[in-house]
């Protein structure tokens, strides 16, 4: 079945990764999604390629997010060029860019413009700090907006050590996941008003969100939320630990009253229940260094192997294994799940993570890998009344490529 999106026409002005990745969910779900690319290199994520520090064959960090999609390239500087691009829009339910957008307003593609064209039109803004104020028009990567300046860097630094780093996309995929979840309720609406309307979300805004936790502490109380040190932790019920092989794992006894008592069942200290230095929670936050180095030293005796069929027989023990990427992907629970999906490639199937969420009335699958770039130019001006000769005359003007 080909998804609950099946019909919704998409036209997307995207670049690097925030934008394509709204495209790429909303590509996942069955919607025809036509991305607009421009001459020469086109979409900069597919200079990712040789950004990984070598000649590779593949682009994985582009595929996942374009796959599915319709590629068009169109020089949106040749008024041709955007005469065409208005006229993909035009018969569009959903345009979606995560260009700037004072560049957009002076090619005419700005919101107002182009719902005065398309009344129907859900026009779907990720910018960096938002669509108002001083910064809305400032230039944005995800680890700037979504981990720097939302607060989650400076949150998980340790006093005296450099912020860490984020992996690649983190904020930019969140951004496209809220992305998505807009343009959908905004084709709920437009069902029942027949209108459309403007949706944005900014990477900012999801780093505030995905911080909200903390944050929301600091509008409460004024204070902020302390770094958490493994050496220290308030709750050593839930803390990372290393075992006999240097391998970490995490368990999760968030509710300590609930999930001390397995604790000290699992580590073969029942008499820790009553051990005036760790018997209540006030004891065991005042007492965590001591806990947590005795803690080490017996987690230290066994391997996770070891250590798994003692975790799962326990009752309100809850944990998981630190894994790496090459674990991830060969988790019985990770393919169980969904979490990966067979994208079709050249007569065979290639496996990606998959974009997160299921609809089991109308499941979805992937209908192709990325595009190459301009791959489907000709299919797609054909399909809005271009013929061969004009495709040609196109092409001679540089409209198109």
């Amino acid at each position: 079945m080909p998804g609950p999106m099946e019909g919704v026409k998409v036209v997307e002005l995207g670049v690097w990764v925030a934008g394509p990745a709204a495209g790429g969910i909303l590509a996942d779900w069955g919607a025809d999604v036509v991305k607009i690319e421009p001459p020469g290199v086109g979409d900069p994520a597919r200079l990712f390629k040789t950004m990984l520090g070598a000649d590779l064959p593949f682009n994985p960090i582009f595929e996942m997010d374009n796959r599915s999609k319709r590629s068009v390239v169109i020089d949106l500087a040749n008024p041709d060029g955007l005469e065409l691009a208005l006229e993909l829009i035009d018969d569009a339910d959903v345009f979606l860019t995560n260009v700037r957008m004072a560049g957009l307003a002076r090619l005419g593609l700005d919101p107002e413009s182009l719902q005065k064209r398309n009344p129907r039109l859900i026009y779907c803004a990720v910018t960096g700090y938002g669509m108002e104020g001083p910064d809305a028009d400032r230039a944005a990567y995800d680890i700037a907006a979504f981990w720097a300046r939302s607060g989650i860097a400076a949150s998980l630094t340790q006093p005296g050590s450099p912020p860490p780093f984020q992996r690649g996309g983190m904020g930019d995929h969140n951004a496209g996941l809220a992305a998505a979840a807009a343009v959908s309720a905004a084709l709920f609406k437009r069902e029942k008003s027949g209108e459309g309307q403007l949706v944005s979300t900014s990477l900012l805004r999801e780093g505030i969100y995905t911080l909200s936790f903390d944050l929301s502490i600091t509008c409460r109380f004024g204070v902020g939320v302390a770094v958490g040190n493994r050496t220290s932790m308030g709750n050593p019920c839930i803390n990372n630990y290393q075992d006999k092989a240097g391998r970490w794992f995490w368990i999760v006894g968030l509710e300590g009253d609930r999930h001390w008592p397995p604790l000290c069942e699992v580590v073969g200290h029942p008499e820790w229940q009553q051990d005036p230095r760790f018997e209540t929670a006030q004891a065991r936050q005042q007492n965590a260094e001591e806990l947590i180095g005795a803690l080490d030293q017996i987690f230290a005796t066994k391997t996770v192997a070891e250590w798994t069929p003692i975790f799962d027989a326990a009752k309100d023990f809850f944990w998981a294994p630190v894994q790496t990427t090459d674990e991830v992907v060969n988790d019985p629970q990770v393919l169980a799940s969904g979490g990966l999906v067979d994208v079709p490639d050249q007569g065979s199937t290639i496996k990606f993570p998959a974009t997160p969420v299921d609809f089991h009335g109308t499941p979805w699958e992937v209908r192709a890998m990325a595009p190459e770039h301009g791959e489907h130019t000709e299919e797609i001006l054909r399909e809005i009344g271009r013929s061969d000769d004009q495709i040609a005359a196109l092409r001679k003007k540089g409209a198109v490529v």
